[in-house]
């Protein structure tokens, strides 16, 4: 990452690199390569001299472009750091402390501003203690010292993406600077940035889809990077369209709810003054289920501004592989099949007409990056499947990360599975496997034409507006959330019908409970504590007798099980008219 920028400062120093637009709209921040150059080593000669180097930080920076030069000055520093967000509610604070401890660190790099917010409102709390705030937008660039530092190897840790915020799981995912550079390389050959492209991001840089193409990708291609926060295109999505049209973006990516977002206010007429978005090649779409409806509601909406469906890109990436494995052709429009989806729920492939009762619409997530190969691989069997069969993806290649910090046990299971040789299908096998092994995903789909596509999550991640939502948090604040409920006595899952995921709470309650403070009480209580918590509407809460949910032998939640009782109609609640009523499942289960 390092020689990315020398190689920027030695043939554009002068260029602009990154820019940050204030509301979305105004340039309110921004820098040539050479000044990134120059602040990212007084940032890294700062870390040296408090001792640094070597281990390992915390990154917590409001959008902006500190940020950006924090994260070059720990690379350049051979600092490890972890991303993390800037904590407006006491959860957020606990998942910083839970992440500080995984990282084995206390010390949390940030800017004057935010550190003194974050002091005055946490005053008390027993997370803030532990750790030391260093703002680093205060560094004075004449007193750089001529402290040197090793420049770092390819094979040295860069980052730590945590994936996991979990109650006290916390994941670390350990990226080396040849994972960066080679998935940024990948994702170039694959949607080339040429020298007159251009990059809008409103994506949060601590997670790992703005951080690749906010800052890496562009990095990279040398192309200028214009980067706006997260609640300015929350809070009027016309903004990023504007941006892109004025900037004349060429890459931009976002999650499908952004695209949905934005078609719902062109209904509205609040796209009025977008302007042309003839410029724009690479519309990235990720980071959760990609949604037909969606695209073709963008697509249509956004064609008189010139808007060219050959720019929409559905693809499929995750943590553990820097991020992207797939991308769909570039000037290519997105493919879109058919399936049966009794036939899928069966692991099975079979196309279906569009008006067949039971269609089922699937967006292709497009074609391997060049250099990563995917293997769809039987979970349990870990036989590799043949095409139009349903199974885990595995991956391999040069993007793949490391491993899980301090987790050898499961680095090795997830990083480096190996596919079972014996029996299966020998034409189906790897004729020449990684000699590391494959990631195993968690993630469920198949391969038609040599394109993936995605079917669902052997993991129990709920994905809500390109938020990862833990069910064991989610299940926390259930039970919390009622007086008197026992531990334990919550599931969450989500629910997809063919339009969105939707989430699920199942709560069970004994007669106490239920004579006081009363079912309609409980499922307003727990309604209202998980939008509090987590900002997440819930679809419903049913309200089950003690005993009910599914559980293993030693009382662990079985959450597939209690979905697929869910959907089966098979958890009876509390004052419904009949078992049927238990539950009501939604979409294609409801018309079965």
């Amino acid at each position: 990452m390092t020689d990315l920028l020398h190689e920027q400062v030695d043939t554009r120093p002068d260029e602009i690199a990154y820019v940050f637009l204030r509301n979305g709209e105004d340039n309110a921040d921004s820098m040539t390569y050479r000044q990134l150059d120059t602040a990212a080593n007084a940032r890294a000669a700062g870390l040296l001299t408090k001792g640094l180097s070597g281990g390992r930080v915390l990154l917590m920076y409001p959008a902006g472009l500190e940020f950006v030069r924090a994260l070059l000055g720990c690379m350049q520093g051979r600092v490890v750091a972890a991303p993390v967000q800037v904590p407006s509610r006491r959860e957020h604070l606990r998942k910083i402390r839970r992440i500080a401890q995984d990282a084995d660190t206390s010390v949390v790099l940030t800017t004057t501003r935010i550190k003194a917010e974050v002091e005055q409102r946490f005053t008390d709390a027993p997370e803030l203690a532990p750790l030391t705030l260093i703002p680093t937008d205060s560094t004075d660039l004449s007193a750089i010292t001529d402290q040197s530092v090793t420049a770092p190897a390819p094979g040295d840790i860069a980052l730590l993406q945590y994936t996991s915020g979990s109650t006290g799981d916390p994941k670390g995912v350990m990226i080396r600077h040849e994972n960066f550079v080679a998935n940024a390389a990948q994702t170039d050959q694959s949607r080339p940035l040429t020298p007159e492209g251009r990059v809008v991001s409103w994506l949060p840089h601590f997670h790992d889809m703005g951080l690749m193409f906010g800052i890496v990708l562009p990095l990279y291609a040398g192309v200028p990077s214009y980067i706006m926060a997260p609640e300015a295109f929350i809070r009027r999505p016309a903004r990023w369209l504007e941006a892109v049209a004025r900037i004349g973006a060429t890459h931009s990516v976002a999650p499908s709810f952004a695209y949905e977002m934005c078609a719902q206010a062109d209904l509205r007429g609040d796209m009025s003054e977008v302007g042309d978005l003839s410029r724009w090649r690479f519309a990235g779409n990720g980071a959760e289920p990609v949604r037909q409806a969606a695209i073709e509601a963008f697509c249509a909406a956004f064609k008189p501004y010139g808007f060219d469906r050959r720019a929409m890109c559905p693809g499929y990436g995750l943590a553990e592989n820097t991020l992207t494995a797939t991308l769909t052709p570039d000037r290519r429009p997105p493919t879109v099949g058919w399936i049966s989806l009794e036939a899928l729920r069966a692991g099975r492939v079979e196309p279906a007409a569009p008006s067949t009762p039971g269609a089922y619409s699937v967006v292709s997530c497009g074609l391997p990056l060049p250099g990563t190969d995917l293997l769809i691989v039987d979970p349990v069997t870990r036989h590799p499947v043949g095409e139009g069969r349903v199974g885990e993806i595995w991956v391999t290649g040069p993007s793949v990360a490391a491993g899980y910090r301090g987790r050898p046990q499961d680095s090795e299971e997830v990083f480096r599975a190996q596919p079972a040789q014996d029996p299966g299908p020998p034409s189906l096998l790897p004729q020449t496997g990684p000699t590391r092994g494959y990631l195993r995903t968690g993630d469920l789909g198949y391969l038609q034409g040599g394109e993936l596509y995605i079917t669902g999550r052997l993991k129990d991640v709920i994905v809500r507006q390109g938020q990862n939502h833990y069910p064991q948090d989610i299940e926390l604040t259930a039970e919390q959330a009622v007086p008197g409920l026992h531990l334990n006595c919550a599931v969450a899952f989500s629910v997809d019908d063919g339009q969105r995921e939707q989430l699920i709470v199942v709560v069970e309650i004994d007669g106490r409970v239920l004579r006081d403070p009363g079912l309609d009480a409980v499922r307003d209580q727990v309604h209202q504590a998980i939008h509090e918590t987590h900002r997440l509407p819930v679809h419903e809460v049913v309200v089950v007798r003690r005993g009910a949910l599914l559980k293993t032998s030693s009382g662990k939640i079985q959450r597939q099980a209690c979905k697929q009782a869910y959907l089966k109609g098979r958890l009876v609640a509390l004052n419904s008219p009949s078992p049927s009523m238990a539950a009501r499942p939604l979409g294609q289960e409801a018309q079965e």
